[in-house]
């Protein structure tokens, strides 16, 4: 019988979209990277997602962001997220937090996976820490801003990054908090040049989307192993 799902269950098979139906995903994040990699959480099978952002959707994000669009302009992000979920597959369970998640927060979820998609690095941190003290895989996005080619993003540990500035804070944090050697998505391509006059560096769909899509393919491969 035909379904949602039968393109992939010939790809992996009935009893790896069994585990990705049984499995909780949360995703720190319902921007520009988090947006793409909970699509492909959401149309692979996951059968519970958790969304974790405390922002809204501006008209900025639109050039970018899955979760974007007119219509949803100046609703929070996890909102939008949850509506757009709820179209994909309405079988999937979708649990929210509207909060800016730090080293103070306090979250009452057990996910056997989570995917960062901030760009906050205390967050970071402190997502990093969270998932080390419960014992949670997880994988981390580093700068996708300031970057054109899609070509150049990669996956590794973090030991292994270069050409991208947030990954060398990232290194020196986890070196001083002693975590562990975590993957993460970066770009080896140099930063372009800052060419607007405000402070929000220029980010394009086709490798911020990559990084999300990169980051859920991780997760759904772990889960299925």
């Amino acid at each position: 019988m035909s379904d949602q799902l039968t393109r992939i269950r010939a790809l992996i098979g009935t009893d790896k979209i069994k585990k990705l139906q049984n499995a909780t995903v949360m995703v720190f994040g319902c921007g520009a990277v988090g947006s793409f990699a909970t699509e492909a959480l959401a149309r692979s099978g996951i059968g519970n997602i958790i969304l974790v952002d405390f922002d809204t959707v501006e008209e900025s994000n639109i050039n970018r962001q899955l979760f974007a669009t007119h219509s949803t302009l100046k609703r929070a992000k996890i909102d939008a997220a949850r509506e757009r979920i709820a179209d994909i597959n309405p079988d999937i369970k979708v649990t929210t937090f509207n909060m800016f998640f730090d080293s103070e927060s306090a979250l009452p979820a057990q996910p056997d996976f989570v995917i960062d998609a901030i760009d906050t690095v205390p967050s970071k941190v402190a997502i990093y820490r969270w998932c080390t003290k419960n014992k949670i895989p997880f994988i981390s996005s580093m700068g996708a801003a300031r970057k054109t080619d899609p070509t150049k993003v990669k996956l590794d540990k973090i030991s292994k990054t270069y050409a991208c500035p947030l990954a060398a804070v990232i290194r020196r944090a986890v070196r001083n908090e002693r975590l562990p050697n975590f993957p993460v998505v970066f770009s080896t391509e140099q930063p372009t040049p800052h060419k607007s006059t405000d402070k929000n560096f220029g980010s394009i769909i086709t490798v911020t989307g990559t990084f999300g899509l990169y980051m859920a393919n991780y997760a759904i491969k772990k889960l299925t192993e």
